[in-house]
């Protein structure tokens, strides 16, 4: 370990990115590991409308919810590695060989500002890391719009985010197969608003991957939506 390092942990020691405890390493804290509601096998990938597929490893639920909603509205960036990994893992079981480019769902330059940094876009990086890639800047929100998280009808949160993404440059979306990462999936609105104007653009295929979403009846899982 370099000195640097030691002095990075002594000054910001590692929490888990659900619970936030301190530990003596960076990763999932050994009770929360026991506990986290995690996908099996033949459930992390959800079908959306237009046929977008969307993975995830954990369900939107207990410590998970908890834990994303510190990294999202809190300054939780130390989780984004932690749960970057595991929507690596996640993605490449899902869709093994199905994508060449990856790219994330940006937030508006307001919220940026606000918040100090785009979750999604820490999360496709850590993710990247895992794959030795480097991820692409795709789209740009062109309008600031209410949180989704606080729209509970799936026709508000779809008309919320209509036309409110569009793409950079369509000549590096052209023939690409895109895996497009956020940080949750509720009712999908927000990433299917984003795989539109990404095959709008002459994208190939384009699936998504989250750290978390939303249980729905299909599962045969009450959780709650947020």
């Amino acid at each position: 370990m370099s000195i640097w390092t030691a002095l990075l942990d002594l000054l910001f020691p590692p929490r888990c990115p659900f619970c936030g405890k301190i530990q003596d390493r960076s990763g999932v804290c050994p009770i929360c590991q026991k506990n986290l509601p995690l996908t099996r096998e033949g459930e992390s990938v959800r079908l959306l409308e237009a046929g977008l597929r969307c993975a995830a490893p954990l369900w939107y639920e207990d410590i998970a919810r908890q834990g994303l909603l510190r990294f999202k509205f809190h300054e939780g960036v130390s989780a984004a590695d932690c749960l970057g990994e595991m929507i690596a893992q996640c993605a490449a079981e899902a869709f093994y060989g199905e994508f060449d480019l990856v790219t994330w769902v940006p937030v508006s330059r307001k919220r940026l500002r606000r918040r100090g940094y785009d979750q999604a876009e820490l999360l496709a990086r850590a993710a990247c890391r895992v794959w030795q890639a480097e991820p692409k800047r795709l789209l740009r929100k062109s309008r600031h719009t209410p949180a989704q998280s606080g729209l509970r009808d799936a026709s508000q949160r779809r008309d919320n985010v209509l036309a409110a993404y569009e793409v950079l440059d369509p000549a590096m979306v052209a023939g690409h197969r895109i895996l497009l990462i956020d940080d949750i999936c509720t009712t999908g609105a927000t990433l299917r608003e984003c795989a539109r104007v990404l095959r709008e653009a002459g994208a190939a295929e384009v699936m998504c991957a989250v750290a978390a979403r939303t249980p729905s009846e299909k599962d045969g899982k009450t959780g709650k939506s947020s």
